[in-house]
């Protein structure tokens, strides 16, 4: 007797159908599994038994082997748990249905039949829409998510003998209520809250124009965090392709729950400055996202950068190059999408008061110790760095209305329709993105721009890295400014966001 039914895996932030067969054959009774099973797939044989025992389904005094194929690829995850059972039931001739050849399915077994959620179901089900299938199966609490995929019909389980009711007579368990999105969506932060800091304020609105990477160097209570914090509510609406993306990578990441519904706003991400070198990149045992895949379409938030770790920070320098992530282990490799805006916030010494001398109690070597935990090639990787003066108390009592942020995206917005206009039919979206190959081509200087632009570069002693930089965001400028090329004016403000690079700022020692 033979049963077969369709499941999947995750591998990165895709799915692959899997098939759970199943055979029933004379010999010794025995229970095996196969087909390149990790450690916690292996397990399920123990929990498959179970469960159909307090199910009442006994198993037969038979010769059981069931087969996860392709056997080429390691099966690791506990959602294997229900389709093996199923189809155990289906070699057995529990489930009547003779074709389940259109249904996949998922989910883990208590030992009293209950079915629990999985990670990553929103893969699994988009994998089963791309192969044809008609139906998926999953836990009831995954529904959510797996109704996101259009055109798939998803039926929600609780447990193993709901299942099997289904599958006999199609008698359809009660759905959960879908999330309304619009009841708990939580208010941004809006740049209205911010008073004074007119430099900060600009530089944000030129980092999300051409998404560009930031630097705030500024005195504790200056407003840095509180910028940061602001910085999505500027940034374009996600299209629909980038929302599913990225609702695959909190899928696989066990964080759905966090939204509850398609991402649809751009992901603000702060981990603490402890956080480890897998927890910020990715991997782990059982490979998972990290955090600056967690970030990706969004902001990554590096408060107290000088604190963070050698080796965590240096990590970073190739996912803000490559904009995504390749986890190698002997499982397997892995790549995740790692598009995201870096943002860092720190102080311009230990004590954090540097340059006022009167507030200051730090020594030359202290502040020079201290900036050196920032690598040069890791600033040269940050387009804008900008300081955050103390604010004075006439900027915390203005009663003068802010521009909010509504206002400032619509002037981002507009910057952002150029470059589409701009590099409509390449592979770049964002001046950020111009490959150096190209910026002569996109970032064109006129003789007087090429000349003033020539003196700077030997003045503040630039690199090639920090020269492409900076006409990045002088594009960013001008297109802010509806300017069609770049003008000298463009060139110095640009300039002005270098200003607190490690050099300049050592000449104040």
């Amino acid at each position: 007797m033979y049963g077969v039914v369709s499941c999947a895996i995750v591998h990165g932030i895709d799915s692959l159908l899997v098939r759970a067969e199943t055979d029933l054959s004379s010999g010794l009774p025995v229970f095996e599994m196969v087909g390149f099973l990790g450690s916690e797939v292996k397990e399920a044989r123990e929990r498959v038994r179970t469960a159909m025992n307090n199910c009442g389904y006994n198993l037969p005094i038979k010769r059981i082997t069931v087969n996860l194929s392709p056997a080429n690829i390691k099966k690791s995850g506990s959602g294997f748990d229900l389709p093996v059972a199923v189809s155990i039931l289906a070699a057995m001739g529990v489930i009547t249905k003779s074709d389940l050849s259109d249904v996949v399915m998922a989910g883990e077994l208590g030992l009293d039949g209950r079915i629990y959620p999985i990670n990553g179901v929103l893969p699994m089900v988009l994998a089963a829409s791309d192969c044809s299938k008609k139906l998926c199966i999953v836990p009831y609490e995954n529904y959510e998510e797996a109704s996101l995929v259009p055109d798939m019909k998803v039926i929600a389980v609780s447990d193993l003998k709901e299942t099997v009711e289904y599958l006999n007579n199609e008698t359809e368990p009660k759905a959960p209520d879908l999330f309304e999105s619009n009841d708990i969506k939580a208010e941004e932060a809006d740049f209205r809250h911010i008073s004074g800091q007119k430099v900060l304020r600009r530089a944000c609105e030129v980092a999300c124009a051409g998404l560009h990477n930031m630097l705030f160097i500024g005195p504790p209570g200056s407003g840095k965090t509180m910028a940061a914090k602001c910085l999505p509510s500027i940034l374009p609406p996600m299209n629909v392709d980038e929302q599913m993306e990225l609702s695959k990578i909190y899928s696989v990441s066990g964080k759905f729950e966090e939204r509850g519904h398609l991402m649809d706003r751009r992901p603000f991400r702060s981990p603490h400055h402890s956080i480890s070198q897998a927890g910020l990149i990715g991997g782990g045992v059982n490979v998972t996202p990290g955090e600056v895949s967690l970030a990706h379409g969004g902001v990554l938030f590096l408060d107290e950068l000088t604190e963070f770790r050698h080796d965590t920070m240096e990590a970073l320098r190739q996912p803000m190059e490559d904009k995504r992530v390749t986890v190698v282990r002997a499982s397997g490799s892995y790549t995740y999408p790692a598009s995201f805006m870096l943002v860092a916030a720190m102080n311009p010494c230990k004590c954090g008061y540097f340059p006022d001398l009167s507030r200051c109690t730090c020594t030359r070597a202290d502040i020079e110790r201290y900036l050196g935990r920032i690598s040069q090639p890791m600033l040269d990787r940050i387009d804008i760095c900008v300081e955050a003066p103390r604010l004075s108390f006439s900027d915390i009592r203005s009663t003068t209305d802010n521009e909010s942020s509504k206002d400032i995206r619509k002037r981002v917005l507009k910057a952002l329709s150029l470059q589409k206009e701009r590099f409509a039919g390449t592979d770049i979206a964002f001046n950020s993105r111009i490959p150096a190959k190209d910026i002569e081509k996109y970032c064109y200087l006129g003789p007087k721009e090429e000349k003033h632009m020539e003196e700077l570069y030997g003045a503040l002693s630039l690199t090639a890295r920090t020269y492409h930089k900076l006409l990045r965001v002088a594009r960013t400028i001008a297109d802010l400014s509806g300017d069609s090329r770049i003008r000298i004016e463009h060139l110095n403000e640009c300039v002005c966001y270098r200003c607190i690079d490690k050099g300049e700022w050592e000449k104040c020692l």
